[in-house]
């Protein structure tokens, strides 16, 4: 396994002085990590995969890896078409889920033509796939339908599962995950907090998924995806979890050609 580290824009939500986009982008580059774009700021409808936007996402990312949450707002094909193009434009792969993807939660998978034909311009377009969240026969099923469909495995949606267990989303998704949804919780709800809460996920859990992604020769992008704090904590946090404590690899490095950055509100 190869892994790369971006952080989700949610770590940005609901700040009372937000930083403009360029300056997040500045912020997560100057401290070695890529970015993870939502399709909306919290609150608002306007989409930033909008083609008018395209110009001013690809200037902001540019050298930076991206990875891009897809629109849940239920995308028209059209939608669909115009992020996957978004995606190319900045070498990013897309999240999405079993609903927008029109792909119903049951336990037999009918009725999902709209699907096959998000994934035929996404293999078209050279955009990979990435499907999160969702009962875990499900996700299984789409991915032996389609086969160019990689994982995105969230460690928080997986340990509040009730019916199956973390290690058994490990060792389902493991083979072809592509993006990790790195975050925490208390075993009660998906609040995303940073990795390594005392109380949260158990450390061997968190060993666990290292010990089997390493079995597999993928090329993967962890995204720190939490919302309950300052960034600047909560990058600081999860990292000193993760590559101090849990020795993950490829620990991000300060960018010594950037000014030195930091999150202050304005």
């Amino acid at each position: 396994m190869r892994i790369k580290y971006v952080v989700s824009t949610m770590v940005f939500w609901g700040r009372e002085h937000p930083l403009s986009f360029e300056q997040e982008c500045q912020f997560l580059a100057s401290l070695g990590f890529g970015i993870e774009l939502w399709p909306n700021l919290k609150s608002q409808t306007e989409c930033r995969y909008d083609r008018r936007n395209w110009d001013r996402l690809a200037a902001a990312t540019e050298g930076m890896e991206v990875v891009m949450r897809s629109r849940d707002d239920d995308p028209t094909l059209d939608q669909w078409a115009e992020q996957i193009e978004c995606a190319r434009l900045l070498g990013a792969c897309i999240v999405t889920d079993l609903r927008n993807l029109g792909i119903p939660i049951e336990h037999d998978l009918n009725g999902c033509g709209f699907a096959g034909d998000v994934v035929k311009l996404a293999d078209r377009n050279d955009v990979r796939l990435c499907l999160e969240t969702g009962p875990l026969p499900i996700l299984k099923q789409a991915g032996e339908k389609f086969e160019s469909i990689c994982y995105c495995l969230d460690t928080g949606y997986a340990r509040l599962d009730s019916e199956h267990s973390f290690r058994q989303y490990v060792d389902d998704l493991a083979p072809r995950t592509a993006v990790l949804h790195l975050t925490d919780n208390y075993g009660e709800t998906d609040d995303h907090e940073p990795p390594g809460l005392q109380g949260g996920m158990p450390r061997d859990e968190w060993d666990y998924l290292l010990e089997v992604l390493n079995q597999y020769d993928n090329d993967v992008v962890g995204s720190l995806e939490m919302c309950p704090c300052m960034p600047s904590v909560m990058i600081r946090q999860a990292s000193e979890f993760l590559f101090d404590a849990l020795k993950w690899p490829n620990r991000p490095q300060k960018q010594p050609g950037y000014a030195d950055v930091n999150y202050n509100q304005m």
